[in-house]
C-alpha cells in the first residue's frame, strides 16, 4: 500500500481498535434522549477514572458533559 506514515498508523489504530472488546455506555441526553455510546478499552478506562473523580456513573459524567457547550 502506498499510504502516508499518517495513512498508515490511522489505519493500524482502526485495527487495533476494532480487535478490542468495546464498551457500551447507555446514558440519557440533556433533551432526554436515550444515546448509546461505543468506547474503546482506553476510552472506557478514562471515563470511568473521570466518573469515578466526580463521584458520579459513568453515564450521568456523559449526561452533564452534554452541557458543555461546542467549541466555535
Amino acid at each position: 500500500m502506498d499510504l502516508s506514515e499518517d495513512e498508515r498508523s490511522f489505519l493500524k489504530d482502526l485495527v487495533k481498535a476494532s480487535r478490542q472488546k468495546p464498551h457500551h455506555i447507555k446514558w440519557v441526553d440533556r433533551d432526554g434522549t436515550e444515546r448509546l455510546t461505543v468506547l474503546t478499552p482506553p476510552e472506557a478506562v478514562r471515563l470511568n477514572a473521570l466518573a469515578h473523580r466526580l463521584g458520579c456513573s459513568k453515564s450521568e459524567t456523559l449526561r452533564q458533559a452534554a452541557h458543555i457547550p461546542a467549541a466555535k
